[in-house]
């Protein structure tokens, strides 16, 4: 698969052509990679205006996820959820409809911030069975109630998945309640680009999905901030139509041809025995994942990149765990009091080896018994869009009792909000704030 991008960074940057244009390096520099680090010049096609070899290397990218259109991020996710978010609106307002989306509790706070600034308004799904925050596991039953009893049907279905503790959801069974209802179903898929590639296809574009977006740096050979938006042949003609300007919106002008030399030189990856490489290493990760559940560590998720450890059964916070690893000079993902969460990849080589054995030399001890807070949805004093732009002050968490959240804050990862913007904060808001060492908070005035 040719590398269109790559190739005329390359042959550019061997011209050793005199740099009139930016950047202000003009291609020296101590780091080593300034001479591949250039602007949209004659030749280097523009970003959501493209027509040359951007627009090659997207077509490549499509071929590859089976998509009608890929587009390409420098911006990582965030960027396409807010391209997506404002397509949504567009559909809704297209059909004289007010835009109202149905969203798992386990958004990212980019799906916040773009709601309220897009004035979406959102219904959250939450299901009674869910134990913490960062997971929200919808299934199709859930989903048809919660929409057969619905006195105003969304504009679309919004689902994080996998989530960030390696969750999955039953995206093919979900899409059918979708299409029953005649409701848009659009995935934040940014953990899992690679699901494509699996011996058993999961991505959410595969599975019925109308649109996702993909991390591509998550899960795949590509630098941080490479992202894809993906459209399915079954989205309306408005997205198809419409999504490079909806990106172009809320995007930087100036964006990095080295991420998207990495995005473009990651078909080539993908094509050239990607799915072999996968299926083979999936089994490693499964045979690990054995292992450690022998050993006694409560594991949890499904996904197959990522082992997470419910840290407490095994006697330790996830913080606690995380510090044990970091002095062999292993480094988690993520980890909180009760999870540790590891990213795996093809890539680690002999890695792996060395995560089991570190974990295998770990000793269990007395259970903890104390759990996290129960995630429950607060009273809703005021919109996204209210909050966003209303007068603010911040009070330390015992003085917030009453208040209403002026704040989108949210430890990053996994960067969901532990209480929603115009919630009023009870006690029992209080009581999860301090569980995950926040001390103040941002209220309205």
């Amino acid at each position: 698969m040719k590398t269109p991008i790559v190739d005329f960074v390359k042959n550019y940057a061997d011209s050793n052509s005199v740099r009139l244009h930016m950047p202000g390096h003009k291609g020296n520099g101590k780091l080593g990679f300034e001479k591949i680090d250039i602007t949209e010049i004659e030749g280097a096609d523009v970003l959501y205006s493209a027509d040359g070899i951007i627009a090659q290397s997207q077509q490549n990218a499509a071929t590859l996820f089976e998509s009608c259109k890929t587009l390409y991020s420098t911006e990582g996710s965030s960027l396409c959820i807010r391209a997506m978010l404002y397509l949504v609106k567009c559909f809704a307002l297209q059909s004289g409809k007010k835009p109202f989306i149905a969203s798992g509790r386990n958004a990212h706070k980019t799906f916040v911030t773009a709601c309220g600034l897009l004035d979406i308004d959102v219904e959250w799904l939450l299901p009674t069975n869910v134990e913490t925050i960062i997971s929200c596991c919808i299934t199709a039953d859930y989903l048809k109630e919660y929409l057969s009893a619905a006195k105003q049907m969304p504009t679309a279905v919004y689902i994080t998945n996998p989530d960030y503790l390696g969750n999955m959801v039953d995206i093919a069974e979900i899409s059918k309640v979708c299409k029953q209802y005649n409701v848009l179903l659009i995935v934040d898929n940014a953990h899992g680009a690679y699901l494509k590639f699996l011996p058993d296809d999961k991505h959410p574009i595969a599975l019925g999905a109308d649109m996702c977006c993909d991390s591509a740096h998550k899960t795949l050979p590509v630098l941080t901030g490479g992202a894809y938006l993906h459209l399915s042949n079954n989205a309306p003609n408005l997205f198809i139509e419409n999504a490079q300007n909806a990106m172009s919106i809320f995007a930087s002008t100036s964006p990095s041809y080295i991420i998207l030399q990495s995005l473009d030189g990651a078909n080539r990856y993908i094509y050239e025995g990607y799915k072999e490489k996968l299926a083979f290493f999936v089994k490693r990760v499964a045979e690990l994942k054995k292992v450690l559940t022998n050993k006694g560590y409560n594991l949890c998720g499904d996904e197959a990149l990522k082992i997470t450890i419910h840290a407490k059964p095994y006697g330790y916070t996830g913080q606690e765990l995380s510090q044990i690893l970091a002095n062999k000079n292993i480094i988690c993902e993520f980890c909180d009091p009760d999870y540790i969460v590891f990213m795996l990849s093809p890539e680690m080589h002999n890695d792996i080896e060395k995560l089991q054995k570190a974990l295998l030399d770990i000793e269990p001890k007395e259970k903890i018994k104390n759990k996290a807070p129960t995630p429950s949805l607060k009273n809703k004093k005021n919109s996204f869009a209210q909050v966003l732009y209303a007068q603010k002050e911040k009070l330390p968490i015992e003085k917030c009792q009453g208040k209403i959240s002026g704040s989108v804050d949210a430890i990053c990862p996994p960067a969901i909000p532990v209480i929603l913007p115009g919630e009023e904060i009870d006690a029992d808001a209080i009581h999860s704030l301090k569980y995950y060492g926040i001390e103040e908070w941002v209220v309205l005035k």
